[in-house]
């Protein structure tokens, strides 16, 4: 495989009944196969997107004084800027800079503990441009994202809204505004020295990343052979989240995927939605039609870090585990510092 496959929204938005048909074919290949793909025929603004990456590149050049106005160990809702080395993978520093967001939400409580992860956004007085295109450029993905799913619902069960128990008008999902600085060169091979973010899977349902001409993401299509994922114009990298290939039953596939610093020199910014669900929703296996039960192949649960059945501890596991500031400032009822994988006290 040279490159991820490439799947065109607009042929289940707009297409009759044979092009869907073509469709639904290539997306369960695309995610079953490989678990990321290139989504192209949306109907995001490309401007919007490349506006949103020019104002994200101007934040990230400001003082740090000024982008710690928003510092994200001031929020328990994990929301706001994390510097260079802030956030951990598999115990190892990302090295990348970040605005974490979601949607723009009133708290919803403390306990569970997982509410506390409803809440605002960080913004301060130096970013109202970027954040009003960020929330216009979020609801043109949010869009894009619920099409796809029912795109899937479609390909899967043969009709919509197979998903739509999972949301409602006040559904999580997590966000970021992220900036790789360069520290690689030509000879690095990918290591704990050049590690942009480590290799993981990402929890929610749906990953909607849009990246820039900088390289660097890499996706684990075998076990230990990693491809390299380029630009392409007017696309959107998609990839498939833990809970999706939890829902059935390991036929769809969440893929492992890292990033390798730029070389040095080069500056890489990108800009993702992880599509979530409701908080306190209990994902069970949404059973598939009998002649695509052949291709699942379950859910492997490591032992140190098994998914939880309620979605809203698996979401908190994360963030506890990715900023153990935080989780030792606003969750020390339930944070467990003993075990890095799965850090909670539950």
């Amino acid at each position: 495989m040279k490159e991820i496959p490439s799947i065109d929204l607009s042929a289940f938005t707009k297409g009759d009944e044979q092009t869907r048909q073509k469709f639904y074919k290539e997306l369960l290949y695309a995610a079953h196969e490989v678990g990321f793909f290139y989504l192209v025929g949306h109907d995001v603004n490309l401007e919007l997107c490349k506006k949103l990456r020019k104002q994200s590149a101007e934040f990230f050049e400001l003082p740090q004084e000024t982008k710690e106005k928003i510092s994200l160990s001031n929020s328990k809702h994990f929301r706001g800027y994390t510097s260079l080395g802030g956030e951990y993978t598999l115990g190892q520093k990302d090295w990348r800079e970040e605005i974490d967001l979601g949607l723009d939400q009133a708290p919803k409580g403390d306990t569970p503990a997982f509410m506390r992860l409803y809440g605002p956004n960080q913004w301060s007085e130096e970013c109202a441009a970027l954040k009003e295109t960020f929330e216009e450029w979020q609801k043109q993905v949010n869009k894009m994202g619920f099409e796809l799913l029912d795109g899937f619902s479609n390909a899967l069960y043969g009709k919509s809204g197979v998903f739509d128990e999972m949301f409602d008008s006040d559904f999580y999902e997590h966000a970021k505004l992220i900036h790789y600085p360069g520290r690689a060169t030509k000879e690095s091979a990918y290591s704990a020295q050049t590690q942009g973010v480590g290799a993981h899977k990402d929890d929610g349902f749906l990953t909607l990343l849009l990246i820039d001409h900088i390289g660097g993401l890499q996706v684990e299509v075998e076990p230990n052979l990693w491809l390299d994922v380029a630009y392409k114009e007017g696309a959107f990298v998609i990839n498939l989240g833990e809970f999706l290939e939890l829902a059935t039953n390991g036929y769809l596939r969440a893929t492992k995927h890292r990033v390798k610093s730029p070389l040095v020199g080069e500056d890489r910014i990108s800009a993702v939605v992880f599509l979530g669900s409701k908080l306190d929703y209990k994902l069970n296996v949404f059973e598939l039609p009998e002649h695509l039960k052949k291709g699942e192949r379950g859910v492997e649960d490591e032992a140190t870090n098994p998914i939880l059945p309620v979605i809203g501890w698996n979401y908190l596991k994360h963030r506890l585990r990715s900023h153990p500031d935080v989780a030792k400032k606003f969750y020390s009822d339930v944070y467990d510092e003993s075990n890095p994988a799965s850090p909670l006290k539950i």
